[in-house]
Parts: C-alpha cells; structure tokens; sequence
C-alpha cells in the first residue's frame, strides 16, 4: 500500500508507474475521491467552529435572561449536529472507498526496475552451467515419471481434480528430500525456520497483497479462511502489527507449505507435468529489513537461492523483471529459470522481491531506530524453491538412456541412493 499523502503529492509519478505497468488503475478517481474528502473535512470544521461559537453565545444569553434566544440558538445548533452527524457518515463512506483505492494501486517501482511491456522486455542478468546434450531420445517428466512409477497423474485426478498428482515411492521421497535440502541450505546461511498453517484469513492476506486483487487466485474456505498461495503470506504476517527493535534487523526467515492456487486466468498453460499444479510443495525465504538494508538483502536473497541451484547441478539463468511483468507488491524482483529439456527453454523456478515498505504499511510492521523514532520496515520474499518444479527439472536433466534417474549427489544422503529406478 503507498501513503496516501503521497499518492496526492505525487499524480504524476503514480499514473507513469501504473503505466508503464500496464495497470489500470484511475489517478484521476482517487483525486477526485479525495478531494470530496478533504471538502467534508472543511465543512465539518466550519460547522463546529460555528456551534462553538454558538455554545459560548448561549451561555451568554443565558446570563443575560435571554432564554428565547437561547432556546432558539440551541434549536439552530440541533439542525447543526444533525448536518454534522450526516457528513461524519458520508466521510466514512469516502474514507473506505478512498483506502479501498488505496489497497487497489500497485507498488513503485524501484529505479533499477527496467521499463518494458511484457516478459519479453526481461533482460537477462547472468547464466550458471550449461544446459545437458542428449545423446539420446529424451523423455519430459510427465512420461518418464509415471514410467518409473513415481508420479501418478491419473490418480491425481481421480482423488482431486486436473493439475493435481500423486507421488510414490522414490518420486514421494523425491520432494521430501529437495524440501529438506533447501531447508538446510537456507539454515547454514542463518536463516531461523518456521512451521506455519497453511490456511490464513483475510487480515493476513490483504497484508502481503492477496486481497483484494486476487481473490480469484485463491481457494476459500466455508469458514472463511483461505489455502495460502505461499508461505512468504505467513511468514511476512508474523509481525502484523508489531513494533520491532531496528537493532535486530534484519530478520532472515524460511519455511516449507504447501501452496494452494486456483491459477485463475491460465487455462491451457503449461497443463501436463509439475509446472503449474494446483497444489505443489514450496520453500519460502523471508525478510524484513531497514530502507538501506533492503538492496543487499534482495541480492543476498537471490544469491542463497542460486545456491540451491547450483548444488543440485541444475543450469540456470536470472532475469530481471521489468515494469510490465513484476507483481502488484513487489518494486524490484529477480526470477530465477531453471533449464527443463522438455520445453527446450528456461522456466521460472524462483522469484525473489524487494517490496519495499509496500506490505509492511499494509501490514503495519514497523521497527524503532536508535533514536526511538518508528518506521515502516523493508519486506522481501523469494522461493528457495518451488519444490515440484525442481523435482521436473532434476527428473528430466539427470535421467539416463536406460529409464533410470541419477540421483544429484547433494540429494544422495537425503535419498539413500545413488539412482532412481523403476517398481
């Protein structure tokens, strides 16, 4: 969420913003909403001001046995309060309609945020290893999989719906053991691990940026909570409302969830395999930090995630998000793409953001600095990594001409083997 005051200091800048990404969100609305507001402020004052005066009028009428006068003022200042109570209502309305207008405006985006249109405008930031040469037919894991007797998307659909699966035997020791890696990995740099549920309400979902916007996104519950779409929700809402010691920043958090996701708006992308499920596994890194610590954080958090990468053996390369690409919470973000044989393409993996104070005013997650004076902290958040994704480009880069899967030597003592074969 920006500050108000400074969507009103600023139409400018917020409407290029919203511009360049592609975002339709109305300047001119908010202005005009805005300025009714402030007009109801001014009449209301004027009203007291003027029943103010009145009091002190009456009570003069009072002494000086004026009592009709003073009966007569008293009935004028009713019709006052009346007209008082009547604008108080109507400030209200405006006052939500105005921070629904609010919630709906996207993030700044940071000056290192290139302009562009689309994914396309990406630019590319660096490549690791390269991608594997195949001496042979290859197969994409969603047949080499269910050919090994790991992933069942048939039974997926039957227990569920489409774009859920089953795994089994080594495919389900598989994802425990990448989960557990990227935990480890995330512990040795000092992360603190959380465990944390996996359905949230509404105040923890309209705090990092779910709602209202993406509603549509999410799958609710009867009592009103929602499946969270990621774990940066509940882990960046831990300190909702709180005050933290700026001393202390900043904070390195990571956890495993399941995330939920209806992937409204996607139909026809990326349907076969692991790539965009319904439900799939994710490790979540979060952080909270001071304005000019965030910078750093967000290139250490997107180096800790090259680091899961680089220790599964697994090409990549980082992009760098431009203004028509990057989500609604986020100034700054690095995608992380991992090489999948099977789209003869990198595919995102991670997503690693600076959102600024952006949730933290949402939120109200404020530090106190040496001085005792109180500010809207940093967040960030990346995946380190989405599990199933991982698992599809470890099944198809490490498999062999004979059917069978090398398992990546950082996962071996995970697994207790060094190949995958079938049942």
């Amino acid at each position: 969420m920006l500050d108000i005051r400074f969507i009103r200091e600023n139409p400018e800048k917020v409407a290029e913003n919203c511009k360049n990404r592609n975002n339709k969100w109305d300047i001119n609305v908010f202005l005009d909403t805005d300025a009714k507001r402030r007009e109801i402020i001014g009449q209301v004052e004027a009203l007291k001001a003027e029943r103010n005066t009145a009091s002190k009028e009456i009570g003069a009428m009072m002494k000086a046995g004026q009592k009709e006068e003073a009966e007569a003022k008293k009935e004028a200042m009713r019709l006052v309060g009346d007209k008082i109570a009547e604008l108080d209502a109507q400030q209200a309305e405006i006052d939500a309609q105005l921070k629904a207008l609010a919630m709906s405006v996207p993030n700044m985006c940071s000056e290192k945020t290139p302009v562009g249109a689309s994914e396309d405008d990406n630019p590319e930031v660096r490549r690791w290893g390269t991608p594997r040469e195949f001496d042979f037919d290859f197969k994409p894991h969603w047949d080499l999989g269910p050919e090994l007797g790991i992933i069942d998307f048939e039974r997926g659909v039957k227990l569920a719906h489409s774009r859920f699966s089953v795994l089994k035997g080594k495919g389900a020791r598989l994802e425990r053991a990448l989960i557990n890696y990227m935990l480890d990995v995330h512990l040795d740099r000092g992360a603190t691990e959380f465990w944390v549920p996996s359905l949230a309400n509404k105040d923890t979902l309209t705090g990092t940026g779910q709602l209202p916007k993406f509603e549509e996104d999410l799958f609710k519950t009867t009592e009103g909570l929602y499946l969270i779409p990621t774990a940066e929700v509940q882990l960046t809402n831990l300190h909702r409302d709180e005050l933290l010691e700026g001393a202390e920043l900043p904070f390195r958090y990571c956890g495993y969830t399941p995330c939920f996701r209806e992937e409204a708006g996607s139909a026809g992308r990326d349907t076969r395999g692991l790539i965009r499920a319904h439900q799939f596994d994710k490790v979540e890194m979060v952080r909270f930090a001071k304005p000019e610590e965030s910078d750093a954080e967000l290139e250490d958090m997107t180096y800790e995630a090259e680091l899961v990468l680089q220790g599964l053996g697994l090409p990549y390369r980082v992009i760098s998000l431009c203004t028509g690409d990057i989500g609604f919470s986020a100034r700054q973000t690095y995608d992380l793409e991992v090489w999948l044989p099977s789209y003869n393409a990198y595919k995102e993996i991670s997503s690693c953001s600076n959102c600024g104070d952006f949730q933290a005013r949402r939120a109200n997650i404020k530090y106190k600095d040496a001085e005792g004076k109180k500010h809207f902290a940093h967040t960030l958040n990346g995946s380190g990594l989405a599990v199933g994704r991982t698992m599809a480009a470890v099944i198809e880069n490490y498999q062999n001409a004979d059917g069978t899967i090398t398992v990546p030597e950082a996962l071996r003592p995970y697994m207790g083997c060094d190949v995958i074969e079938g049942f």
